[in-house]
């Protein structure tokens, strides 16, 4: 396993971070993606770790907090600490029916943190995320409060989740102006369904060294083929359509990655993953696991060199539409080459 410097921080990373969103079992859309118990998730990152991955992201939300629950179980009885498997946790979604059981006001984080380290058992997040923006509570005080919790020691590191690349720049400079803690990363998605992070985020990215942590590298499993329009494999895609996929525009990127993975003898999974450690933008890719099998198979992507051809092909089918202003900024540069 590869390691790599996370962002603008001293931690070096796995270039895979173990998912937990298939821990636990719950109500809702987590009915159709989760579901181990505390056994099976402790073959999973005993695989994790024997593959060299140390770090393992999770939510507040997942499974209405027993994706926490379980992991905590599984890393306490297995007398695994963040010298071998580093935890990154979420706040920002709704945890309650309360009207502050949500957001990114202080009192939710603060509340939030305190019962995520109860579920994990741990003294300490290494990396603490906002799970999504929050138009209602003022930018100063969430920052205000990250930078308190990490004051505190109860929070090593923090992050974003889908923020935009304006966004991230806004809360750079605050925290540059203010002597906050500074994001250290930007967990986004990314994969050869949706490259939108390429026209901007990335691009942020690079200039305020953050990290960029990918979720759903597959795309919820559509660039593995499963749902390719000759099969009739049923899974959580049949009841919730998230990442949101456009069939006619991924399903060639679908075929090509389904005849590269036929000539290198492996999974269109695989092949999608290593797409994906090639890009220059890419920290580390998330990826979850419902058995060790699955696991094993998309970790075979670090191993998987790509030929220029291949990923001339794979880049050519998946480029996305270019919208304004860079449509017109292309048509200028053409006399800048």
């Amino acid at each position: 396993m590869q390691y790599v410097r996370f962002g603008r921080s001293g931690l070096r990373v796995s270039r895979y971070t173990l998912g937990a969103m298939t821990f636990g079992s719950g109500e809702g859309i987590w009915s159709s993606i989760a579901g181990l118990p505390v056994d099976d998730a402790k073959r999973i990152i005993s695989v994790a770790l024997d593959k060299g991955i140390n770090l393992v992201d999770t939510a507040d939300v997942y499974s209405q907090g027993q994706s926490e629950v379980v992991l905590g179980q599984a890393l306490k009885s297995m007398r695994i600490d963040d010298s071998k498997m580093m935890t990154a946790t979420k706040v920002r979604l709704r945890t309650g029916n309360g009207p502050n059981d949500v957001g990114l006001g202080r009192s939710h984080i603060i509340n939030t943190v305190e019962k995520s380290l109860q579920r994990l058992q741990r003294d300490h997040i290494d990396l603490l995320q906002l799970h999504d923006r929050d138009n209602l509570t003022p930018l100063d005080e969430t920052l205000r409060t990250l930078d308190d919790l990490v004051t505190q020691g109860k929070v090593r590191h923090i992050g974003a989740c889908n923020f935009s690349a304006a966004e991230m720049t806004q809360a750079d400079a605050y925290s540059q102006q203010y002597g906050k803690a500074r994001f250290t990363s930007n967990q986004v998605h990314y994969s050869l369904a949706c490259r939108d992070i390429e026209f901007d985020v990335a691009k942020a990215a690079q200039a305020a060294d953050h990290a960029l942590m990918i979720w759903s590298p597959l795309s919820g499993g559509y660039l593995s083929g499963k749902y390719a329009s000759n099969t009739q494999e049923q899974g959580r895609r049949s009841k919730l359509n998230f990442p949101p996929v456009e069939p006619a525009r991924v399903d060639p990127v679908v075929d090509a990655l389904i005849a590269i993975a036929r000539e290198m003898a492996c999974s269109p999974a695989t092949v999608a993953h290593a797409w994906l450690l090639g890009r220059p933008e890419v920290t580390t890719v998330i990826v979850g696991a419902k058995n060790e099998q699955q696991l094993l198979q998309n970790l075979e992507a670090e191993n998987l060199m790509l030929s220029s051809e291949q990923v001339t092909k794979l880049d050519a089918l998946s480029q996305p539409s270019i919208p304004y202003p860079y449509w017109m900024q292309h048509f200028h540069d053409k006399d800048r080459m």
